[in-house]
């Protein structure tokens, strides 16, 4: 049940329903988690910010969904996985690596390198050690990449958060979260 209802585009100003209707023309839906955002309109921009600015870096789009789909999973955020899925294969990730990067594995090299770093970075809250960066950078990530990868981290764990707390309603086929072993 929600705790933080989505908020109604009537209910939103002129400058917020724009942007709100922006994210619904770019997506072709309207998701719950960008009108329970909009609540805070300075914190709907700073996602949408900050999103696009990370989608022109170097990690591809696979590498982020897979990233967003492994954080997810580490914070128990089932719109969050269930929202990355979905993207993920509309970003040509297969069902198998969908469910490889909820376990924090991917069969690539360098994806699963990114992985490791991502829920180090989120098990550790950012307080890796030097050999783990080492073996970050000896599977092949450069500094760049790094920071990439850290800032990918701090825009899921944002939007896991809210999601968590506002119990946003899943409005994606919903992909149920995995039970530790």
């Amino acid at each position: 049940m929600s705790r933080i209802a989505p908020i109604q585009l009537e209910n939103t100003t002129a400058t917020t329903a724009a942007t709100l209707q922006a994210v619904q023309s770019k997506l072709g839906v309207l998701p719950n988690m960008f009108t329970t955002f909009a609540h805070a309109p300075a914190a709907l921009n700073g996602y949408l910010q900050l999103s696009e600015a990370l989608a022109s870096g170097r990690l591809n789009a696979q590498q982020r969904e897979m990233v967003a789909i492994a954080v997810a999973q580490e914070n128990s955020c089932e719109y969050c996985l269930s929202a990355h899925a979905a993207l993920g294969k509309g970003a040509g990730l297969k069902d198998q690596a969908i469910l490889q990067a909820q376990q924090g594995r991917a069969d690539n090299p360098l994806d699963a390198a990114i992985l490791t770093l991502a829920l180090e970075i989120t098990r550790n809250r950012g307080g890796i050690s030097d050999g783990q960066l080492a073996a970050a950078r000896k599977a092949g990530l450069d500094d760049g990449q790094i920071v990439e990868v850290v800032s990918h981290v701090a825009l899921n764990v944002l939007t896991n958060y809210l999601n968590r707390l506002a119990g946003t309603e899943v409005d994606f086929p919903r992909i149920t979260l995995s039970v530790a072993a």
